[in-house]
C-alpha cells in the first residue's frame, strides 16, 4: 500500500504533468526556438547571454499565458475531440479553473509591462503574439473560417520578431525571412494534423480546411504553403552571414 508520502509525491507529479499540458510547454519550447533563431539572425551570430535570457523568460511566460487562455476558451470543444479530451480542464484534473484567465493574463501582461520602458519593440511583439493566438485565432477565426490557422500562424512569426527585438535588430532581412518561413510552415503542420483528426474537428464544429474542403484540396494548399516556406528558407541562405553549414542542407 502507498503511504502518505507516496500519495503526496504522486499528486505533485500529476499536478506538474497537468500544468505542463495546460501551458502547452512542448509548443512553447518550439516558439522559443523560433525566437532564439530570430535573436541569432538579428545579431548575425551570438547575441549575448543577456538578450537570450530575456527572450527565454519573457517569451516563455507570454506564450504559456496565451496557451492557457487557449485551453480555457476551448475546454468545451476539447471535450468533443479524441485528441484533446484528456486535457486537464476537460477531465477535471484542474477542478477549479476559474483562476486560469487571471494567471494567464498576468503571465502575458507582466513581461510586456516590465520590458516596455527599455525595449518597446519587444513588448509590442510579445503582446502581438499573444493577441493573435488568443483573440484573432482562438476567439475570432477558429470557430468561423477555414483560414483560421493561416492568420493564426502569424503568432509564430511574432515569436521570431520578439527574439530579434531582444537582440536589438528586428528589421534585419534575415529575421523577416525566418518570420515568413514560420508563417507559411504553421498551416502545413496543422492541416496535416487536421487531416488525421478531421472527424474530431467536424464533431466539434471547427471549420478546419480538411473538414470544409476535403483532404485533396487541403493537401494542395499544404503544398502551396510548403513552396512558400521552402522559398523563404532558400532566400535566407543568401544572407552573407549564414554560410555553407546552413546553405547546403537547406537547398537540398
Amino acid at each position: 500500500m502507498l503511504n502518505q508520502q507516496d500519495v503526496a509525491r504522486a499528486t505533485r507529479s500529476n499536478l506538474f504533468s497537468d500544468l505542463m499540458v495546460l501551458f502547452k510547454i512542448r509548443i512553447v519550447v518550439l516558439l522559443l526556438l523560433a525566437a532564439l533563431g530570430g535573436a541569432f539572425l538579428a545579431a548575425h551570430g551570438w547575441p549575448g547571454g543577456g538578450p537570450l535570457l530575456l527572450i527565454l523568460v519573457t517569451g516563455g511566460l507570454a506564450a504559456m499565458g496565451a496557451s492557457a487562455w487557449n485551453q480555457y476558451l476551448e475546454r468545451t470543444s476539447d471535450a468533443l475531440m479524441t485528441r484533446t479530451r484528456k486535457r486537464p480542464l476537460v477531465t477535471g484534473a484542474i477542478a477549479r479553473p476559474g483562476w486560469v484567465p487571471y494567471v494567464a493574463t498576468a503571465m502575458i501582461a507582466a513581461p510586456v509591462a516590465v520590458v516596455l520602458p527599455s525595449n518597446p519593440a519587444l513588448a509590442f511583439f510579445l503582446a502581438l503574439g499573444a493577441f493573435i493566438y488568443v483573440v484573432i485565432y482562438t476567439i475570432w477565426l477558429k470557430p468561423r473560417t477555414h483560414l483560421n490557422i493561416v492568420i493564426g500562424g502569424a503568432a509564430g512569426s511574432a515569436a521570431v520578431f520578439s527574439g530579434a527585438a531582444a537582440a536589438g535588430a528586428w528589421t534585419d532581412p534575415g529575421v523577416i525571412a525566418l518570420a515568413i518561413l514560420l508563417f507559411f510552415w504553421t498551416p502545413i503542420h496543422f492541416w496535416a494534423l487536421a487531416l488525421v483528426y478531421r472527424e474530431d474537428y467536424a464533431r466539434a464544429n471547427v471549420p478546419m480546411l480538411p473538414v470544409t474542403t476535403g483532404a485533396r484540396t487541403a493537401a494542395l494548399w499544404g503544398l502551396i504553403h510548403g513552396l512558400g516556406a521552402g522559398a523563404a528558407g532558400v532566400g535566407l541562405a543568401f544572407r552573407p552571414y549564414m554560410g555553407p553549414v546552413y546553405t547546403i542542407p537547406v537547398v537540398i
